[in-house]
């Protein structure tokens, strides 16, 4: 497991609609529903960004993938320099818990998009896994942006 130390963030929440909570999303720059998976993944996305260096200008969020005949969506995807997807993250709520059946959901996902680096994560367990000869493996740490 990657322990993972979230950066101090000043994040911008708001309440409307009976007491619902948004956050205003900085990357795709809109408020989103504030929900526990929302603000795993808004706290993910800062940690890459602040703490291990990766551009926001190369992170996707939530974008809507093809499996088969399925529409599904993604959490995060970061791409390498030449705009390839190179990591892929999955968020799941804290009372979730990261086990078999997240892996196996974001495998199923990088059969869609490819990537070198698989990340679970429910906030509080992280697990990360890196595309070997014939598998992935479990990896101790996030790699940085320019490995």
């Amino acid at each position: 497991m990657i322990k993972i130390y979230y950066p101090n963030y000043p994040y911008k929440i708001k309440e409307e609609e009976a007491g619902k909570e948004f956050i205003f999303d900085e990357l795709r720059k809109q408020w989103i529903r504030l929900t526990p998976e929302e603000w795993v993944r808004q706290n993910f996305v800062r940690y890459l960004v602040e703490v291990k260096k990766y551009p926001s200008s190369y992170i996707a969020i939530e974008r809507k993938i093809k499996l088969g005949e399925l529409t599904k969506r993604f959490d995060i995807l970061v791409f390498d320099s030449a705009a390839k997807p190179w990591m892929m993250i999955e968020c799941k709520a804290p009372s979730i818990a990261v086990d078999k059946v997240v892996l196996w959901q974001v495998l199923h996902y990088n059969i869609a998009v490819p990537v070198k680096y698989l990340v679970v994560t429910n906030g509080k367990e992280c697990f990360a896994y890196v595309k070997g000869a014939i598998d992935f493996e479990q990896i101790p740490v996030l790699p940085t942006y320019d490995e």
